[in-house]
């Protein structure tokens, strides 16, 4: 029946927390009153933003939390979601916001990942701080990151505590010393860049298409245009107990289908789009072929229609009145729609006209999911809530199909289609670099491939420790420098003259202590018994090395590596192709050709890039870590010789 069904997703979640400072003890009645207080006026200052935005799975909530241990009474919200990573990043926008207007606020943001803006700067975070010391560290104040430091020793800096912050210690840094905590500029570039173009951002991220739809549906989403989501991750996370439903419809009859202009966000659009899908021939449902100017209309409005359907069988159609809670009873509610009106919500419309009654229903409902949220075990689910709004929407089906001929135009998808390079463009921004200038014809056929043995000699030459390799971030870094003759005469003189002292392959402290100095370690420092005994070591070494060249010689190993002498002779297309047909000659000699490690390198390097196709591999992943981008492989040719019959 269809392809590529989704049976489940998890759930990814943000979670946020906004304190108060000076943090003063106090009456929790009167600690309630007054953090009640500024979710009214957050939730009304920001409303213009939040009403209309439509959220994939949860929206943006704040409510009361009291205080429990180390913990103070704070305001709190949680939201799923979910696959649109935006709906997090805009959340972060609005609570970085929050505490720009209301600077006595601190907030605290966090996901499954943890602290995860510090992943997002994880390029510009000083040294110190890793996932085991971060805790309760990270804080927007004042419209700004700050990051609470670390003292260097124990007793050095009195007001920092020796181990992570505990909340009530973090507010009270934070009061104490604003001005020292700010998290470096590069740190709040990051994250600023992951934000940037908030609140405009929002329309942008919107798409509006055509759907053939039951005309309940679009009654119910020109009330409710944020149901679009429930209902495309009904049919997203469908199963085939959820598709029992959709054999014959009983809420959503296909003869009921009307042309209507329906606003999704662009990952909705996606998810809805992405699915092949066909319906059952007994629900009615019947699409035009594909070449129709309207099939994809028509999809779209089967698809939905199947998702609604499935939301609306999962609820009785009897369920408790005591859900149908009445926003207006609320004591916050008169409170709430005055504030809006002081803040232009309604932008001067006629009070009682549609228009005005539509914003004034969203309002509604935005009060009643994010302000005055019930408890998880009252709250309507979206079933219910579209099954409520079919028996109070009064709605014409003659009138809707006349709006048809005054429908806007669609938006263009081409976004769904991005080419090679522009996929590359936005993941170049993503990741805050500036945009790779174009490689001309002529830059190609000129390209060093020295950058590519110079960048690998910088990144061997990089000190690694416990945690893995360090990248050098930017090409044109200086390598580390590293005397390696000085570096095996001291591993020599450990293994050579003081291995019988020790029984252990660890080094001690003061050894070790020595390897991450800076200090030049010389022959000349050592006893002449020493080093007469590391002299001998290292001769030892070299009649061991000579040994294996000449037995790796006769081998076919030898083979596989292009030699000085072969460059000479032959250029870079033979050496790196003919390697198998080379003459056995010099082999048996007493004297070694010297193999020439920076072309094989690059030829390797080259060999392993032209096997990707253009896709993503070791080698191209590797050179752009270290920053060298190379030029597309425009020659098709075979990299091994065809076979002879």
């Amino acid at each position: 029946m269809e392809e590529n069904m989704k049976f489940a997703t998890v759930e990814d979640t943000v979670e946020y927390r906004l304190f108060l400072i000076p943090d003063k003890p106090g009456d929790p009645e009167e600690c309630r009153e007054i953090l009640q207080k500024y979710i009214e006026k957050i939730m009304t200052q920001f409303a213009p933003m939040l009403v209309p935005y439509i959220w994939q799975n949860q929206p943006f909530n704040l409510r009361y939390k009291p205080g429990k241990g180390d913990v103070p009474a704070h305001i709190f919200g949680m939201t799923k979601f979910g696959d649109n990573i935006e709906d997090e990043w805009f959340i972060v926008y609005i609570v970085k916001q929050i505490t720009k207007e209301f600077p006595e606020l601190v907030a605290r943001i966090e996901d499954n990942d943890g602290e995860f803006l510090l992943i997002e700067a994880a390029d510009f975070l000083p040294k110190w701080l890793d996932p085991d010391n971060s805790a309760n560290r990270v804080f927007f104040h004042q419209g700004e990151l700050c990051i609470i430091p670390a003292p260097k020793k124990s007793g050095t800096v009195s007001w920092l505590p020796t181990t992570p912050p505990t909340i009530s210690q973090a507010l009270s840094i934070i009061s104490t010393h604003p001005e020292k905590i700010l998290a470096s500029e590069s740190v709040r570039a990051a994250v600023n860049r992951r934000i940037r173009g908030y609140p405009e951002k929002i329309e942008a991220s919107l798409h509006q298409a055509h759907c053939f739809l039951p005309a309940g549906i679009a009654a119910v989403l020109k009330q409710r245009p944020r149901l679009v989501a429930a209902g495309v991750q009904a049919f997203y996370l469908r199963d085939p107990i959820d598709l029992r439903a959709c054999r014959i419809f009983k809420t959503f009859l296909p003869e009921t289908r009307i042309m209507t202009s329906v606003t999704f966000t662009k990952c909705l659009y996606a998810q809805l789009v992405q699915q092949r899908f066909v319906p059952d021939r007994r629900s009615g449902y019947k699409l035009p072929p594909p070449c129709h100017p309207q099939y994809r209309a028509h999809e779209l409005g089967m698809k939905l229609a199947h998702g609604f359907e499935i939301l609306c069988s999962k609820c009785s159609p009897h369920f408790s009145d005591s859900k149908k809670s009445l926003v207006t009873t609320s004591p916050l509610w008169a409170g709430f729609l005055e504030s809006l009106k002081k803040n232009d919500y309604f932008k001067g419309l006629m009070e009682g006209s549609v228009q005005y009654q539509e914003k004034l229903e969203m309002a509604k409902n935005y009060f009643q999911l994010s302000v005055n949220r019930p408890e998880s075990s009252h709250a309507m689910s979206p079933g219910e809530e579209i099954l409520t709004l079919l028996q109070t929407v009064q709605f014409d089906i003659e009138e809707l199909k006349k709006e048809e001929a005054y429908l806007p135009p669609e938006d263009d998808e081409r976004w769904l289609d991005l080419s090679p390079d522009q996929l590359d463009q936005l993941l170049q921004e993503a990741a805050g670099k500036k945009e790779p200038e174009p490689t001309s014809k002529g830059r190609e056929e000129n390209y060093d491939l020295t950058q590519v043995s110079e960048s690998m000699k910088a990144f061997i030459s990089k000190v690694s420790t416990h945690k893995g390799a360090e990248l050098p971030r930017e090409p044109s870094e200086a390598p580390i420098t590293f005397d390696a003759d000085s570096f095996l005469n001291y591993f020599d003189k450990i293994l050579g003259s003081k291995s019988h002292e020790s029984d252990s392959d660890d080094l001690d402290e003061e050894d070790s202590e020595c390897l991450d100095s800076d200090d030049d370690l010389d022959l000349e420092t050592q006893e002449p018994g020493e080093e007469a005994s590391v002299k001998g070591t290292l001769d030892d070494l070299k009649s061991y090395m000579a040994q294996m060249d000449q037995e790796l010689a006769h081998t076919s190993l030898a083979k596989s590596f292009t030699t000085q002498k072969q460059m000479n002779k032959e250029p870079l297309s033979q050496t790196t192709n003919d390697n198998s047909e080379e003459e056995d000659s010099g082999t048996g000699g007493s004297v070694m050709t010297p193999v020439d490690v920076d072309l094989n390198l690059v030829s390797n390097i080259l060999e392993s890039y032209s096997s990707q196709a253009g896709l993503a591999g070791p080698a191209s992943n590797l050179l752009q870590s270290m920053g060298v981008q190379l030029p597309d492989n425009d020659d098709h040719r075979p990299t091994s010789k065809p076979r002879k019959d």
